[in-house]
């Protein structure tokens, strides 16, 4: 029996991808990993789902899962059933389709992304 080894190793500085937001709120850089994806996203301060991506993608909230881990900066997320809540620095989260976004402060909202990269802001 052989044993093989195989591994794919990239890197942030140059991404697969580089997908820019509207109005110049952020971008996300993204990584394809095998058969996962990882999003490296930046949320500029003032940017809001509903005011910057809703007009590119359509529907009335964000239709796209994601499980991120924020670096730094801090966004509030509204679900559609009303809960609210903040994720900042440190935080990791689930956050199922049919949610509104938004950037909290000055400080531009860092986040890494690997379940929802595949098709968010396309």
């Amino acid at each position: 029996m052989t044993l093989t080894q195989s591994y794919t190793k990239k890197s942030i500085s140059s991404p697969d991808e580089i997908r820019e937001f509207p109005n110049g709120s952020g971008s996300m850089k993204v990584l394809e990993l095998g058969e996962e994806t990882l999003g490296y996203a930046t949320f500029n301060p003032g940017w809001q789902w509903s005011k910057d991506m809703q007009p590119k993608v359509g529907g009335e909230s964000c239709q796209v899962t994601h499980n991120m881990y924020v670096l730094s900066g801090k966004m509030g997320i509204r679900m559609e059933d009303g809960a609210e809540f903040e994720v900042g620095p440190g935080d990791a989260g689930f956050i199922t389709a049919g949610h509104d976004a938004w950037i909290i402060g000055d400080e531009p909202c860092v986040a890494l992304d690997w379940t929802g990269a595949r098709t968010y802001a396309k």
